[in-house]
């Protein structure tokens, strides 16, 4: 399937929001307009959900008070853009006229940046009516619109056509499911040998359960952080065989160090950095091929 060829828009028959909870995390993101999202994008417009990678440089700490603010927010960027481009250097083989899935695609950051690689056809989906009329206003401004569509839709049950998709991401939204229903999905959805590539923080099996600043991230975030193994399982059980597992548990330290020191700290950075640093909280990207029917 080409771009040229238009998928009519997605329907399953039943309400995109199923619980209680989803109802909740909908009501969440329709409502959030935090400034470590909202600034950080205004820095060029791409507007990420999701947490960075790297060294940040030091120097943005010793700029002039009045400037200061400033850049430490468009260094923060750096970082964030940084960790989507990791997530999309995994896609090996996505060719012009594939088309690809953002699960949870938020205000659209790293859709736009996967259709500038590949080119293609990128949808995203999202449970927030707010992020996806503000990606499509997005994808308007940038004059992608008729490839790069945002759609209110449950990533446990898009409605796109079975075997439709070459490459399908998720961001840091992976704890707001079950993660058998969501691989489910994506197998259904993957032709085989397609890709799924995902990062995400997840707590760490061996310490026993979640721990106090896991508990705390969660909260904050009306979340369900996972077991490291569920994921594994969870993928094994859906035909998806993992090809790289990174732990970027130290790339990503950095980057709470300095949001910690940044104008839009949000109180939740300690609860990061003690989850990160006592080795309870894993941040890793998996790619996995889909190697079943």
């Amino acid at each position: 399937m080409t771009v040229t060829d238009h998928e009519t828009e997605p329907t399953t028959g039943q309400p995109v929001l199923r619980s209680a909870y989803q109802r909740s995390v909908a009501e969440y993101w329709n409502n959030e307009k935090d400034p470590v999202n909202i600034r950080l994008g205004e820095v060029d417009g791409l507007y990420h959900h999701h947490y960075g990678v790297g060294e940040y440089d030091p120097a943005v700490l010793d700029v002039p008070a009045e400037a200061r603010d400033d850049a430490i927010i468009a260094e923060m960027h750096r970082l964030e853009t940084a960790q989507a481009d990791l997530l999309l250097d995994h896609f090996t083989d996505i060719a012009p006229g594939h088309r690809l899935l953002d699960g949870g695609s938020g205000r659209g950051g790293t859709s736009f940046m996967a259709h500038q690689r590949f080119g293609g056809r990128v949808d995203g989906v999202s449970v927030s009516e707010a992020q996806v009329e503000f990606a499509n206003a997005q994808a308007r401004q940038r004059g992608v619109a008729d490839t790069v569509r945002f759609h209110f839709r449950n990533m446990l049950d898009t409605g796109f056509d079975t075997g439709s998709r070459q490459g399908i991401w998720t961001n840091e939204s992976t704890m707001y499911v079950d993660l058998h229903e969501l691989f489910s999905e994506f197998a259904r959805l993957l032709c085989y040998g397609g890709r799924y590539v995902c990062i995400t923080g997840c707590y760490n099996d061996v310490t026993g359960g979640r721990s106090k600043s896991v508990s705390q991230i969660d909260q904050h975030y009306s979340c369900n952080i996972h077991p490291r193994s569920e994921y594994f399982k969870a993928l094994a059980a859906c035909d998806f065989v993992p090809i790289n597992v990174i732990d970027l548990t130290a790339l990503t330290i950095p980057y709470w160090d300095l949001r910690a020191k940044s104008p839009v700290a949000t109180g939740i950075e300690e609860s990061f950095l003690t989850a990160y640093r006592e080795g309870s909280f894993h941040y890793l990207l998996i790619s996995a091929d889909h190697v079943g029917p």
